[in-house]
């Protein structure tokens, strides 16, 4: 014979007064109005668009910005990875103030080490030779500087937000990584 009492958990049964089974009709209610088929990711992710198109809308000058640093992009230019960092990798000196901070980028045989100070930038090209450098500062146009024959180039005006650096070196083009000053 059948028990029709279940255990309440705390020591106790009880009786569900439904010979045992118990039918509270979410799975009936569940499977009658959602299918998995049915539901359409691609549309769903069109109208989550719309919404944020229309409620949060992508600024135009975000967007100019993209499609110019899409345009700055050199496909035949090498990348000189930043390798020294004096916020990141130099030992702090006791008493000093102000330090300018240093920059090494490197990529092949050629080394760019830049100092950004309040007063700009300060760099030098190793092996030393003479490029155009460009200072890229995202939204607004970039200096343009020359390094002299000793790889050494300045730039009075010292970068406000994201920067990189575009080195035109005879045929060769070297962009450097982009810092946030």
């Amino acid at each position: 014979m059948s028990d029709d009492r279940f255990d309440d958990g705390f020591g106790g049964r009880f009786d569900d007064g439904f010979g045992g089974r118990f039918d509270d009709g979410l799975d009936d209610a569940l499977d009658d109005g959602f299918e998995d088929d049915e539901f359409d990711l691609g549309s769903l992710e069109e109208e989550l668009r719309q919404a944020a198109a229309i409620l949060d809308p992508v600024p135009a000058e975000l967007c100019r910005i993209a499609v110019e640093a899409y345009a700055l992009h050199d496909l035949d230019a090498r990348i000189a990875e930043l390798t020294f960092d004096s916020l990141t990798d130099a030992i702090p000196v006791r008493g000093a103030e102000d330090v300018p901070r240093m920059l090494t980028f490197h990529t092949g045989g050629l080394t760019v080490d830049v100092e950004v100070s309040e007063e700009g930038l300060l760099g030098q090209l190793l092996p030393p030779q003479s490029a155009s450098v460009e200072v890229l500062h995202g939204p607004r146009a970039g200096a343009s500087l020359t390094a002299d024959a000793m790889g050494r180039f300045v730039c009075p005006t010292p970068p406000t937000g994201p920067f990189a650096l575009r080195l035109r070196t005879g045929g060769e083009v070297v962009v450097t990584e982009w810092m946030r000053a």
